[in-house]
């Protein structure tokens, strides 16, 4: 009898459990403009929980009129950042958005937001969309 009531908890637990998104951030951060700039960086970490890649293929947000991917790549010593087309998490893999390398650029602000709201689409199909609260701008 305690074996069925051991199988049944779990049964239970299995049914009862939320199957995992499909595309996962962490970490977000949201840097504060720098003074007499009004763009903004943004650094995350995306976990794609499916069997497929997903191609973010574009951003968006109310609270800035572009978002860009961007990447960060070192020519001669020199940092330089250019556009990404899309940004390719792979099945079961995590990507993170971070300094230095891929990130987000948040550029022509759209109002004087507390908080930001980031969708992420994979062609015209919704993703994913995150929320965090912005820093004050410097200076």
């Amino acid at each position: 009898m305690h074996k069925l009531t051991v199988l049944l908890a779990v049964t239970l637990v299995a049914c009862n459990q939320q199957p995992a998104a499909p595309l996962v951030a962490a970490d977000l951060e949201i840097t504060p403009a720098m003074p007499g700039k009004s763009m903004r960086a943004a650094y995350l970490a995306l976990t794609n929980n499916t069997d497929d890649a997903i191609r973010i293929s574009r951003v968006t947000s109310d609270a800035f009129a572009i978002v860009e991917l961007h990447e960060t790549t070192v020519d001669d010593g020199v940092a330089r950042m250019r556009p990404l087309d899309a940004l390719v998490i792979p099945a079961g893999a995590t990507v993170r958005l971070q300094r230095g390398g891929k990130h987000l650029m948040l550029m022509r602000p759209s109002g004087t937001a507390a908080s930001i709201t980031l969708r992420f689409f994979d062609g015209d199909q919704p993703v994913l969309t995150v929320s965090a609260p912005l820093a004050a701008e410097s200076g």
